[in-house]
């Protein structure tokens, strides 16, 4: 069974719309992780075999606890560089007497849900997620299923990149070399295809079938490229699976989330009721309706949270969303009943937020979507079940479902940068965003913000007017770039 968090009663937030930081005491500046563990370009640093056998051995030693003989889930997605990485740190991790388990190509959530089943005392993602091949990741599960607190990552990057200059353990960890039959062994998890898609069948509602359902699918040759077609296919439907022949380089290649056009135009080919798109580690989905066009996390989110509202089966009457999505949720949830709390970005702030006060249902615009009753972190896959059960049960396609749901206009531009720096620290910039704010007034928002897996700047601007809220977001982008592009 996977996780399933311990039910508590809502705890009514302060207020529904203010970002809700991370629980963390770990503020001190970041040298590996970022928002979603360590990535780079695969072989240069901090993504070398020297790096993972490093970060190996450090999870190792922090995650031991107990006299038993102790175990560690490693899956990966489908780039090349991924068998230098995999190889390298399992070797850390046998070399702290620690057992491996190898499951090859398998998605993130996929990991995450192995490692809480198989009482593993940690999981291993490694994947650069939606990124070019070129890139790779590393991130780490804690044994419950859940991502590792920001104060473990933090110790695990201190023993690393501090381990000679002392500190908690730092001692300890250098000298453990454990000899003999005391080094760990790694082994093949041979069925955790199977076990993954039998969990994920049981989410879908067994008094439901997806007989007489097209659904096609666009793996985007990353790590669902088994998974996501056999699941569907095993509840009835008829798939159309595309990009599903991975040689290692292809991931994401105009193809999968990052480019669901491809996906949306075979749905009109072969007169498909739903398409969705997954990203390289399958921990997002975008879906495209039976006319082809695409509908983004946030239609998504409101589609199911009415109806899990109309069910009683949303926790407070509340889901969890970003300070990127859309003010258009808020006004979609609101006739009915809903409401919005709105966290940090990463899929990580939403579980934060949705573990403190005892909701069950959150997630990202991005088509990052969690349903913590099930799952402990964004699972593409198990969204798209969630959303063919309420087309089904309702008898409505995801068209007319999602007519629930009109986004405020807004413009999101990826600024590429030298350095990632504070608004704060950009005078020019931090002027042009008040200028925009002056002009928005109360009908309209503006969002700066550095990405935690790029050299970017993210300029997020929305408002009533399609036309201005373009040339807002433009106007502060270049001021972006005038000064650190």
């Amino acid at each position: 069974m996977a996780a399933r968090p311990k039910k508590t009663t809502p705890a009514a937030p302060a207020s529904t719309t203010r970002p809700v930081k991370p629980p963390s005491t770990a503020d001190a500046p970041r040298r590996l992780f970022g928002t979603d563990g360590v990535r780079g370009v695969a072989n240069v640093h901090p993504m070398t075999a020297e790096m993972a056998l490093q970060l190996g051995r450090a999870l190792a030693y922090v995650m031991r606890a107990g006299p038993h003989r102790h175990r560690i889930v490693i899956g990966k997605d489908t780039r090349l560089s991924g068998y230098m990485l995999e190889q390298a740190i399992a070797s850390g991790i046998c070399s702290m007497g620690v057992d491996v388990m190898l499951t090859g190509p398998l998605p993130t959530p996929g990991i995450a849900f192995l490692t809480h089943s198989m009482r593993a005392d940690a999981g291993v993602v490694i994947s650069a997620s939606h990124n070019p091949y070129q890139d790779n990741g590393i991130k780490f599960f804690a044994r419950d299923g859940f991502k590792l607190p920001d104060e473990t990552e933090l110790r695990i990057e201190r023993l690393v990149l501090d381990g000679h200059a002392g500190g908690q353990g730092a001692d300890e960890f250098l000298a453990l070399r454990p000899t003999a039959t005391r080094i760990g062994k790694a082994k093949r998890v041979d069925d955790a295809i199977g076990r993954y898609v039998v969990f994920l069948k049981s989410l879908f509602p067994r008094e439901l079938t997806l007989d007489g359902v097209t659904v096609v699918v666009d793996c985007g040759h990353g790590a669902a490229y088994h998974v996501a077609p056999a699941v569907l296919e095993e509840l009835g439907a008829k798939v159309v699976a595309l990009n599903v022949k991975p040689d290692g380089m292809n991931i994401n290649h105009g193809c999968g989330a990052v480019h669901p056009e491809g996906m949306a135009k075979a749905i009109l080919r072969h007169k498909a009721h739903l398409g969705m798109a997954l990203d390289g580690d399958a921990d997002r989905v975008i879906l495209a309706d039976e006319r082809g066009r695409i509908v983004d996390g946030d239609a998504i989110m409101a589609v199911v949270g009415r109806a899990l509202l109309a069910r009683g089966e949303l926790p407070g009457k509340t889901l969890v969303a970003t300070v990127m999505s859309n003010l258009g949720l808020e006004r979609s949830l609101r006739p009915v009943g809903g409401k919005v709390l709105r966290t940090a970005v990463g899929d990580r702030a939403v579980v934060d937020a949705m573990r403190t006060h005892g909701f069950t249902f959150g997630g990202e615009q991005s088509g990052h979507l969690i349903f913590l009753d099930h799952v402990t972190t964004g699972d593409g896959v198990a969204a798209a079940l969630n959303v063919l059960a309420v087309m089904v049960r309702e008898g409505r396609p995801l068209s007319e479902l999602a007519t629930c749901f009109t986004p405020m206009p807004q413009v999101l531009i990826n600024v590429p940068v030298r350095e990632k720096r504070s608004v704060a620290e950009l005078p020019a910039v931090a002027r042009a965003v008040a200028a925009v704010e002056r002009s928005l007034g109360k009908e309209g928002r503006v969002l700066v913000r550095a990405s935690g897996t790029e050299n970017k700047l993210r300029v997020l601007v929305e408002g009533p007017e399609a036309r201005a809220v373009q040339g807002h977001a433009e106007a502060i982008a270049a001021e972006i770039r005038k000064a650190i592009g």
